[in-house]
């Protein structure tokens, strides 16, 4: 019998969305498990609780034979046809942006597909999960277009822990694969490292890019993938549309408008290819309109984009940790704090950086990612913005260690990193 990834963080969602009279939206990237965790895990979680195969319809309209459902109306039709009698169907729709044309995106009032999804409902004896791979999917707009039906679920690439509860064995050497390779699914069926790394670089040219192309008729293609070098090379550094048009202009003597490059890093996160991460002001309680951080959602793919050449521990693992931190739900920004210096007599004012503020729910929590804590001035570089906040939430420092967690005398709690990857309870530690 196959072996399965668990994906039970996201098949417990969809469990508890059941029935609840609402169109679950499932997002992500091309090819993170969105068709795995619905065709696979949920459907078989439906049949062993007593679902008939056929009050399963499934449709995925990625596929060429499903090709003549990308119209609405085909699908609307197609579906009915299938729902003979009162029993609760289960509709599972794959790729959902096959059926939504551009134009339709830019006033979302019009999908026609939404109005197809939402008269399905009517029905009331259907359940309806669909998949997409476009973050418009997700916008404020797109919900009001489904009058309040929308419930919306996020999938990533395998997070290091589902990867390790899988390959098991060494924690560090998981760790470092996983930092090499990341956690697309698919690579997990791969023995030879050349396998792994023709995948991830194809994924690149024969899905995403293309995606965005024919998506958004890019008229500068390979302005789009310098792009994608520049922010794959970069990951964990501030950056601006500005800047990225500056540096393409002096070393590689490419002339591209502003406008342009924010248009195109608009593709590159709505693809969820990369997250934004805005800086904000911990004690002015502001954020900056500029400049931002870019974090590739998969680490992987950001190797292969490289041709594994750029290996930063240091910036891949503060990826790691960012990635970590948003599959868990959390709102992530880049923090910053103003310090006042005193030398010789002058008082001196200076921003000093928290990698990351977190905010879920009600709490709050300052992390700092730091590959060594034994170097002292390294730490005193890390510490200094934490005991500056002037509030009393909780500071984390993350180093690459197996340490359990300790606190000092200022209240810092510090953890290894396999400590808070492996624990989805570690923010509480």
């Amino acid at each position: 019998m196959e072996r399965l990834i668990n994906r039970n963080n996201y098949l417990n969602r969809l469990i508890d969305k059941r029935d609840n009279g609402l169109i679950k939206v499932i997002t992500g990237i091309r090819r993170c498990g969105k068709s795995y965790l619905l065709f696979y895990l949920f459907r078989d979680y439906l049949i062993e609780n007593g679902v008939k195969e056929e009050q399963i319809i499934s449709i995925a309209l990625d596929d060429d034979t499903c090709e003549q459902y990308r119209n609405p109306d085909e699908l609307s039709k197609f579906i009915r046809s299938k729902i003979v009698n009162k029993e609760m169907y289960y509709i599972l729709i794959d790729e959902v942006q096959y059926a939504i044309t551009k134009q339709e995106l830019e006033n979302p009032e019009d999908i026609k597909l939404y109005h197809v999804l939402n008269g399905l409902m009517r029905l009331r004896n259907v359940d309806i999960y669909v998949t997409g791979s476009n973050s418009k999917l997700l916008s404020g707009d797109v919900m009001t277009a489904f009058r309040g039906r929308g419930d919306q679920v996020q999938v990533f690439p395998l997070s290091f822990k589902e990867y390790y509860d899988f390959v098991g064995g060494d924690k560090s050497e998981a760790y470092e694969d996983y930092a090499l390779y990341g956690g697309m699914p698919q690579l997990i069926s791969f023995k030879r490292e050349e396998e792994k790394v023709s995948y991830l670089k194809n994924l690149f040219s024969e899905v995403y890019f293309k995606d965005i192309s024919e998506r958004y008729a890019v008229k500068l293609p390979d302005v789009l993938k310098e792009l994608t070098d520049d922010l794959c090379s970069s990951v964990g550094s501030l950056t601006n549309a500005k800047k990225i048009a500056d540096t393409l202009g002096t070393v590689k003597s490419i002339k591209v408008s502003t406008s342009t490059i924010s248009k195109y890093l608009e593709y590159l996160t709505t693809s969820f290819l990369f997250h934004e991460a805005k800086r904000y002001d911990v004690k002015g309680k502001k954020y900056f309109e500029y400049p931002l951080k870019y974090y590739c959602t998969d680490v992987g793919l950001r190797n292969a984009r490289l041709n594994f050449r750029q290996q930063e521990e240091t910036h891949i693992m503060e990826n790691i940790i960012y990635n970590e931190l948003i599959c868990r739900g959390c709102s992530v920004d880049v923090g910053v704090v103003e310090v006042v210096e005193s030398k010789e007599g002058k008082r001196t004012k200076k921003q000093c950086e928290i990698d990351f503020v977190v905010n879920r729910g009600a709490k709050r929590y300052y992390i700092q990612s730091a590959l060594s804590v034994s170097d002292p001035d390294k730490m005193t570089t890390e510490l200094r913005p934490l005991k500056n906040t002037k509030d009393f939430f909780k500071k984390i420092i993350i180093s690459k260690t197996h340490a359990k967690p300790w606190t000092d005398e200022e209240g810092i709690v510090y953890i290894g990193l396999y400590e808070f990857l492996l624990n989805q309870n570690s923010l509480e530690a």
